[in-house]
């Protein structure tokens, strides 16, 4: 990590990490809509059902991280975090992008039988009014509880997650400052044990249960409290570093995780924040670990992190007409359908980033004690 007396700063490797997580989720919903146009050999592997919602955990996690790390630092710089400011940065970073895609989808792709999915009913074509509502206002996530996968849309759930998280991250970290490791503990011990009543079989008189079951198991605040406890380690030069930021426990920790992703190994009961600390232990590392800071610093693995955002909110509108081309010319080779997919949506993401995303994340910089990374 580099800071200097102009408060900039950056943590080497993590744009790459996110790329990689943004391609965890096209994998994932790639082989998945591969079965409608009979690609492949009619079946998802686990490998591929198991690795789209661990690569958002890796996105919660990471967000959860950065985003810990900068309000502290601003706090120690200026004396205070500074709510309003928080707010409009993250409105800026995310909002442009988010608002355009409900636009593309909403109002242009489901007017069109071309994007439709063979044998799959988008659940738009019947509660326009009420998805459209709900993404609206930020609460993508309890669309998907109720009325299921959406088509084209479908991987907003998780910015409504993040952005319901933020409206009370500024606002914990403000109030709590003597215990801010144990309240992520308490974060993650409470998202668990909900979880644990809302799924138990006890005739428990909750309305709606099964509803807000779904939307919770999409409410991973645990994953993003998870990232925040390795940022306060960093911030509080905790003793405990010295023992995980260790090369050799660094690469261990990568190989088992590596491992267990291959295998679709599922953890019972703690699947997500298992992996999620994990993913925390190679973050920190992979941040902070001078052995291994050039490590994901290639320009090109860096500048498709930087973009990131764009591929995984516009791969979903690019596999579809890929899929139908692939399935008409009878290529089912999955160089042809991977290699198409990824470099169409990394083109749209380039420029969107460039002539779209940018625009505002100019403006964000104004709202900025803490300049993270380069625009």
């Amino acid at each position: 990590m580099s800071k200097n007396r102009n408060h900039k700063l950056y943590f080497p490797n993590l744009n790459g990490l996110r790329f990689i997580a943004a391609f965890f989720v096209i994998i994932n919903h790639t082989e998945q809509l591969k079965v409608y146009y009979k690609l492949g050999n009619g079946n998802v592997s686990d490998f591929a059902k198991n690795i789209g919602k661990l690569g958002v955990m890796l996105f919660f996690v990471l967000s959860g991280f950065l985003i810990t790390y900068l309000l502290i630092s601003e706090e120690r710089i200026t004396g205070k975090i500074h709510i309003k400011k928080f707010y409009i940065r993250r409105f800026l970073r995310i909002l442009p992008l988010y608002i355009l895609l409900i636009l593309i989808v909403f109002f242009v792709i489901h007017n069109f039988s071309f994007w439709d999915i063979p044998r799959m009913k988008s659940p738009i074509k019947d509660n326009f009014s009420s998805i459209l509502l709900l993404h609206i206002f930020l609460i993508p996530n309890l669309a998907t509880a109720i009325y299921g996968f959406t088509p084209y849309i479908a991987q907003a759930w998780s910015i409504g997650t993040e952005e319901q998280s933020y409206l009370i991250w500024p606002y914990l970290l403000k109030k709590i400052k003597e215990h801010r490791t144990k309240l992520m503990f308490g974060i993650i011990a409470f998202h668990f044990v909900v979880r644990v009543l809302l799924s138990s079989k006890m005739q428990l008189p909750i309305p709606c249960k099964e509803i807000i079951l779904k939307f919770w198991m999409h409410f991973n605040i645990d994953a993003i409290a998870i990232g925040s406890i390795f940022a306060l380690l960093l911030l509080n030069k905790s003793t405990i570093l010295k023992y995980i930021l260790n090369i050799k426990f660094f690469y261990l920790v990568t190989l088992i995780t590596v491992a267990l992703l291959l295998g679709a190994v599922k953890i019972p009961f703690f699947h997500y924040p298992f992996y999620s600390f994990l993913f925390g232990i190679i973050i920190i590392n992979l941040a902070e670990n001078k052995k291994l800071k050039n490590i994901l610093e290639w320009n090109p693995i860096n500048y498709l992190g930087k973009i990131s955002y764009g591929i995984y909110m516009y791969h979903f509108i690019v596999l579809i007409p890929v899929l139908m081309l692939v399935s008409n010319l009878n290529l089912d080779y999955n160089i042809v359908i991977y290699g198409l997919i990824t470099s169409i949506t990394i083109a749209i993401s380039s420029l969107s980033y460039h002539y779209f995303e940018t625009n505002f994340l100019k403006m964000k910089t104004k709202y900025s004690f803490l300049k993270s990374g380069k625009i």
